[in-house]
């Protein structure tokens, strides 16, 4: 019988899919935000004939830089302060509500040169909401879940995320930005509206920040009923979460470095697959004949197959374990995407991609299901705090070796090769990293309750 207080054995469904509905807001809010829409609009539009020798993208590249940087600096301090489930539910709320602002302000973002300072400086400080909110909203699986049911509970909150960015796509797609008109009274989508002065990106982003405040809302309603009213956790300020951040980290490393390990190698991966979407585009326009049209299809439809694995492989890690789910997925995309490198033709392209999104899913979930069964029980929050800070800090390997590989061999193909050696030394990495038995795992949590 469980301890008054102690988190359920069974996952209560209601929490469960409001958690998993926030990840479908917020996924689906960076996908028009930071990758398919309002980045184009900047760099496109609104930033062009701006003065001076650096272009629309450079300035867009050091926009990320400088929110990457500030992710990885406070999201340390982020992850201690949200020890305690109230400060998980607070930190929750004031970035999500934060990153819903921002995004509603783009829309007085013109299609003006002068406007671009504006809109980058927006685009900023929105991605560093969205990252630093993850972690609070990690934090949250542990209280929704057992060691038993984290992978299947972290797959469908993955596969929300995937399918909240398609529908999100498609309603922006289709009520704001279809359609191929340019003159000053042209309209673009079913909503028919104005092309001029960038109207209809600017209305899209009303639309952005409403799909994530309406499905932030029941994440946020449920929040308090997921705190442990038997934990006690001293009060910790932001500044003094540094001291204690190194505290834990120090003792961490002498007592098992297996932790640190993992974070260095699932760092290391991550920025492999994050550069499969960078770049995925530009591999199928310049090296396999995919048009710029179609290239949009094959996102929608890579991001339901990337759902689809998502939701299988939380199944799969619930029969067999974290780790054995991560490597066998990363396997699996190394293989296809050096097969990717050896072939040509639109064909290879759609079913190598296809099925290498197939094993994207499984590589995140179980990532973050892992990290969970490893943290200490009260540590979540320290945990994910560096999970996010360790995947900010190496990202640029993979971007880096990217132009290193398409400058030195002369072909965009070979970029291929240069992702598939950032996966593989995660791979190895992961092959390294000892896994607690799940019964483990259930004895301390039980104890600590």
């Amino acid at each position: 019988m469980s301890q008054p207080g102690s988190r359920p054995l069974t996952p209560v469904p209601s929490r469960v899919v409001a958690w998993a509905l926030w990840d479908s807001g917020s996924t689906g809010l960076n996908a028009i935000v930071t990758t398919f829409v309002f980045t184009v609009y900047l760099t496109s539009s609104v930033g062009v004939g701006i003065p001076g020798g650096t272009t629309p993208a450079s300035w867009l590249g050091r926009a990320a830089a400088i929110a990457g940087l500030t992710v990885a600096l406070l999201a340390p301090a982020v992850g201690v302060w949200v020890e305690s489930p109230h400060n998980r539910r607070v930190a929750l709320s004031v970035l999500t509500g934060l990153a819903v602002t921002l995004t509603c302000a783009m829309f007085f973002v013109r299609d003006r040169p002068g406007y671009l300072w504006a809109g980058l400086v927006l685009l900023g400080a929105t991605a560093a909401c969205g990252d630093l909110a993850s972690v609070p909203y990690n934090a949250m699986l542990r209280q929704l879940s057992t060691p038993h049911t984290a992978g299947r509970i972290s797959g469908l909150g993955w596969a929300a995320g995937y399918v909240g960015s398609v529908l999100l796509l498609l309603l922006i797609y289709l009520g704001f930005i279809a359609g191929s008109g340019s003159g000053p009274d042209a309209t673009r989508g079913l909503l028919r509206v104005p092309l001029h002065d960038g109207l209809y990106v600017r209305a899209a982003m009303l639309m952005a920040a409403a799909w994530l405040a309406v499905l932030a809302v029941p994440l946020l309603l449920v929040a308090h009923r997921l705190s442990d009213p038997a934990a006690v956790h001293q009060p910790t300020s932001m500044l003094g979460g540094y001291r204690k951040l190194w505290t834990e980290m120090t003792a961490e490393w002498r007592r098992d470095r297996n932790l640190v390990y993992f974070l260095g190698a699932s760092a290391m991966f991550r920025d492999g697959l994050t550069a499969i979407f960078a770049f995925g585009a530009v591999l199928g326009v310049n090296v396999y004949g995919i048009s710029r049209g179609n290239v949009m299809i094959f996102g929608l439809v890579a991001s339901v197959v990337a759902a689809v694995g998502a939701v299988l492989g939380g199944f799969i890690d619930h029969r067999i374990g974290s780790k054995p789910v991560i490597v066998g997925s990363l396997a699996g995309i190394v293989v296809l995407g050096l097969t990717l490198m050896l072939l040509s033709g639109s064909a290879a392209f759609w079913i190598c991609g296809l099925l290498l999104c197939m094993f994207i899913g499984p590589s995140q979930s179980s990532s973050r299901a892992l990290l969970l069964q490893m943290a200490k029980h009260g540590r979540e929050g320290v945990a994910f705090g560096l999970y996010t800070m360790t995947g900010r800090a190496v990202s640029f390997v993979a971007p880096w070796l990217f132009s290193l590989f398409v400058d030195g061999f002369g072909a965009v193909r070979a970029g291929l090769g240069a992702i598939s050696l950032v996966l593989i030394a995660g791979l190895l990495g992961m092959l390294m990293v000892r896994v607690p038995a799940r019964g483990a795992v259930v004895a301390e949590d039980s104890s600590s309750a």
